[in-house]
């Protein structure tokens, strides 16, 4: 027989925010599907300047059936908003963007698709966020970090009206 070593799982890294601020201890390989309870067949727009945490994103909300739409900018989600023929039930964008700022976004989107919502997310503290007029606390708002399945959840409360 031969003997097997399994090194540790590999982690990757981003030049702002680690990947594990946003999935929090889940790798990628780990995230299975949530519960039909948190399910859907909606189409989602991702709209993340950071690469590895939009395309941690795009996978667990696929795995839970979302049809989901991503830009890395404002302005490239306004321009995939233009070019999509069917409804964006739901906008996940984060808070602070080099481009367009999330909030900025919002106000735009809501011109041209006034039904889809919105969900904010960012790693900075939403208490901090509020104090400085960046977002009201009506708005609906997830925290980073948060798990495949917290996310998959409160977009699933979100669409269906659970969620502020």
């Amino acid at each position: 027989t031969a003997a097997v070593t399994l090194t540790p799982p590999v982690q990757v890294v981003s030049p702002v925010t680690p990947v594990a601020v946003v999935l929090g201890s889940q790798a990628l390989g780990s995230m299975s599907p949530s519960p039909p309870a948190s399910s859907g067949t909606e189409t989602l727009l991702i709209v993340e300047n950071e690469a590895a945490i939009r395309n941690l994103l795009q996978v667990a909300l696929r795995r839970n059936g979302y049809t989901v739409l991503a830009a890395e900018s404002g302005r490239e989600a306004l321009d995939l908003v233009q070019d999509h023929s069917g409804p964006i039930h739901l906008l996940i964008t984060d808070v602070m963007m080099p481009d367009i700022d999330g909030p900025e976004l919002v106000r735009r989107l809501s011109t041209i698709r006034p039904e889809t919502r919105t969900l904010f997310m960012s790693g900075y503290m939403d208490d901090a966020l509020g104090e400085q007029g960046v977002l009201p606390s009506s708005v609906n708002f997830i925290q980073k970090p948060f798990s495949p399945r917290a996310i998959a959840q409160k977009v699933r409360d979100i669409l269906d009206g659970i969620s502020s």
